[in-house]
């Protein structure tokens, strides 16, 4: 019996629903109404963002930038132990223990990180019971420090999975030759491990970035300062006054962030690819 040609669009077409209606529609009106103001269209939104939040833009990049760079050395780190460790209960405890972020949703994280970095919280607790600190000598992380934390920790094992899984897939035959000659465990990861996963790594650190960079619930529950993110100044927009345009605007300028650096990763695809040729 011959399949319809139908078919297959018709599989297809419930999904392609759900892309254009959630993220698609969303994009194009987002763009479009960056740029219409009360005198119709014009640049008008984007000159209010600068003036208002150019500073909490700055902040978004950094904070962002910052937790991007401290996930991939601590997914590096953990992948390579899995790869290279010698240990073999050390790497089955440690292979089991930090997937656990993986099912914690961000606002949770964001609890869990108001309760753990407080002033009065569990951290400093367990510093004072310790006697490594006394009560006046304790700090609320509940600030940028805060986030990155809560960001790293939230992360770090999408990534860790990733490259853990491209390092396993690795010709071990490379690591024993290394070791024969003198090299390091460490010298092995950096120079002969991780050149050849960077292209994974980069994707996984890409993806974490345009998460991190739309997280909301987050820099509410953890940073109640300023500078802020940029998607708390969105919903603040929004909430507060009703302003969509100046919301849409910080919504272009956390996409062109983002397509920047999908453009990094792209670049070095290319010339990954142009080299292999």
């Amino acid at each position: 019996m011959k399949a319809s040609p139908f078919l297959g669009p018709l599989l297809v077409l419930p999904a392609l629903g759900v892309i254009l209606l959630l993220f698609v529609w969303p994009l194009l009106y987002s763009l479009v109404g960056a740029f219409v103001t009360g005198e119709g269209w014009g640049l008008g939104n984007f000159a209010k963002t600068v003036e208002l939040y150019r500073s909490d833009i700055l902040f978004t990049f950094l904070i962002v930038g910052l937790s991007t760079l401290l996930i991939a050395v601590f997914a590096v780190a953990i992948g390579g132990y899995l790869v290279l460790g010698s240990n073999p209960r050390a790497q089955a405890i440690l292979r089991w223990l930090y997937r656990w972020p993986l099912f914690i949703p961000f606002i949770v994280a964001g609890q869990l990180m108001r309760t753990f970095l407080a002033k009065n919280g569990l951290l400093n607790g367990m510093l004072v019971e310790a006697g490594l600190l006394t009560p006046l000598q304790t700090l609320s992380f509940l600030d940028w420090r805060g986030i990155v934390i809560a960001f790293v920790w939230k992360q770090t094992p999408f990534v860790a999975l990733l490259v853990a899984g491209a390092m396993a897939g690795l010709d071990r035959s490379m690591f024993e030759a290394a070791r024969n000659l003198g090299a390091s465990r460490l010298r092995i990861l950096v120079e002969i491990v991780v050149p050849q996963v960077m292209q994974t790594l980069l994707v996984g650190l890409i993806l974490s970035f345009v998460i991190m960079l739309s997280v909301l619930s987050v820099p509410l529950m953890i940073n109640a300062q300023t500078p802020t993110m940029i998607t708390a100044n969105m919903a603040f927009r929004i909430n507060a006054y009703g302003d969509y345009g100046v919301a849409n605007a910080l919504g272009v300028i956390s996409y062109l962030m983002a397509g920047a650096v999908a453009w990094i990763y792209l670049r070095y695809a290319v010339r990954e690819r142009m080299e292999q040729r």
